[in-house]
């Protein structure tokens, strides 16, 4: 009898994860073109709509913007979270990645390759999270 062979799960270049992760923030929220297509969608939530389009677009701005990335913020050093005060309020984002073509409904397995995974950029209110 033969053993199966194990798959070695993915271990995803977190380095790629992080330049992905940079160009669909800054083409979501900044409207810059990356040079290959990142698949995924910006969305924020209700609490953070409520305080007015004003303000929704500073915080869209800020997180285009947003380049201060550590090992206290980023442990794993994907780039996809991070906490910025606006006018005294402090908001965060996230990003999500999901299998392409699963609906958002499955983790990616290759967050590394932007032809198998689709983005969510969530903004939101600290209060939110």
């Amino acid at each position: 009898m033969s053993a199966q062979p194990q798959q070695v799960p993915h271990t995803p270049d977190a380095a790629k994860v992080a330049t992905d992760n940079d160009l669909f923030r800054k083409f979501a929220c900044l409207g810059e073109a990356p040079p290959y297509r990142i698949p995924g969608k910006l969305v924020w939530t209700s609490n953070l709509g409520a305080v007015g389009d004003d303000f929704v677009g500073k915080a869209i701005k800020a997180v285009g913007e947003h380049a201060t990335f550590d090992e206290d913020n980023d442990p794993e050093g994907y780039h996809d979270f991070g906490a910025i005060d606006i006018e005294e309020t402090k908001i965060f984002f996230k990003i999500d990645m999901y299998e392409l073509g699963s609906d958002f409904r499955y983790g990616a397995e290759h967050p590394d390759d932007p032809r198998q995974t689709d983005r969510v950029l969530t903004i939101m209110l600290a209060t939110d999270w």
